[in-house]
């Protein structure tokens, strides 16, 4: 099964491109090869510019908070697990003080890094990064990849707050969820949502097996998605099929 999320307001389209940011991150940063760091840094740098919103840090913590109301008013509910309830808010708490003590937007600690501001201002430009342009970060490339992997997590550990409450915030949004059987006709799916109530993300579970792509469209009163299969040239064309998935509407 594939998995394909479609979010519903700007603030988780924000957080989902940033886990997957911080998701290829995590998969670069092991490896030894000199190429794969370039790209690792290359990632920490679009990770930086994509949290470099001005409100992006009051808007996470703002969303910690609402969530961990949300979870303390069940402390009175005899139905809900308090050591489990005690869990999830200490979760929260922890994220919500690593993010409010770390100073200014993310990335902000690196500004000062005269070398990495360098490599920052040509990495984005096609071979702007050859070593007649930059030796001092050709020089880095041939360090062993431990000495090189070691500058990596130095530099990374400054955000870590906003990983780890990205990861809190959207595993609350996803758990609040619960997944059901849908089927489509004909290759169109439609449902309309009930009035007074905000969803954040829709989940779609297909087969990848039929090799078709969901088209995913939605706002406050309907989501609809729309089953496509790729052609030769890899274009998208409708698939008239009726086709089982999983759909789920997370609040």
């Amino acid at each position: 099964m594939v998995l394909y999320e479609y979010p519903f307001n700007e603030s988780v389209r924000t957080m989902l491109r940033l886990e997957h940011l911080f998701d290829r991150l995590g998969q670069l940063l092991p490896r030894d090869a000199a190429i794969d760091h370039h790209f690792a840094l290359v990632t920490m740098f679009e990770i930086i510019e994509v949290a470099s919103r001005a409100d992006l840090k009051s808007d996470l913590l703002k969303e910690l908070e609402r969530h961990k109301a949300q979870f303390t008013a069940y402390r009175s509910n005899p139905q809900v697990s308090q050591a489990a309830l005690d869990g999830v808010i200490a979760r929260i708490d922890h994220a919500f003080g690593g993010l409010n003590q770390q100073p200014g937007k993310a990335g902000q600690a690196l500004s000062g890094n005269d070398w990495l501001t360098s490599v920052r201002s040509r990495i984005s430009i096609p071979g702007g990064t050859c070593e007649f342009d930059l030796p001092a970060y050709y020089a880095w490339q041939q360090h062993e990849p431990a000495r090189r992997r070691a500058d990596l997590m130095g530099w990374v550990a400054t955000l870590a707050p906003l990983a780890e409450a990205l990861q809190t915030l959207l595993q609350l949004v996803r758990e609040a969820g619960v997944p059901h059987k849908v089927v489509s006709t004909a290759g169109q799916f439609q449902q309309s949502l009930p009035s007074g109530r905000s969803y954040q993300l829709l989940r779609v579970r297909i087969d990848e097996a039929e090799g078709l792509v969901p088209e995913i469209t939605g706002h406050r009163l309907q989501v609809s998605v729309r089953l496509m299969r790729p052609d030769t040239d890899g274009r998208l064309r409708p698939a008239a099929v009726d086709m089982p998935f999983e759909l789920t509407l997370c609040a």
